[in-house]
C-alpha cells in the first residue's frame, strides 16, 4: 500500500488533539498507531498518568490512518503533515505536553 500511495500527502498523528482527548477522558492507558497496520505501528503513549520516556509507535502514512486508542476505544487523530511541524519522529511535542499537564 505504501508504494501505491508514495506520491500522496502524509497524514501524521495530531499530538495536540490526543493531549486534549486524554485530558478529557482520563484513561488508564492510551496508545497511538496506524489503524490499518496497528500490529507494526501501535504502542503506548500514556500509562496511568505518565508519559513513557520512549515509544516505538510509527505515526505517519500516506495510506493508513493515525489513531488514538484509549481504554480500548479507537478514534482518528491526525492532521496533514504539510499543516504542522510534526512528522513520524515526533513524540510528545511541547505544545501537547502543555495541554496535558497544564504547564
Amino acid at each position: 500500500m505504501g508504494e501505491a500511495h508514495r506520491h500522496c500527502k502524509k497524514k501524521v498523528f495530531d499530538w495536540d488533539k490526543a493531549a486534549r482527548r486524554i485530558k478529557e477522558e482520563k484513561p488508564d492507558r492510551a496508545c497511538a498507531g496506524l489503524e490499518e497496520d496497528w500490529e507494526w505501528t501501535g504502542d503506548c503513549i500514556y500509562d496511568e498518568g505518565n508519559i513513557p520516556k520512549e515509544s516505538y509507535c510509527f505515526l505517519s502514512s500516506t495510506w493508513a490512518t493515525p489513531v488514538l486508542m484509549m481504554d480500548g476505544c479507537i478514534e482518528e487523530c491526525w492532521v496533514m503533515e504539510d499543516e504542522t511541524q510534526w512528522n513520524e519522529g515526533t513524540y510528545w511535542p511541547d505544545s501537547a505536553r502543555k495541554i496535558l499537564v497544564g504547564a
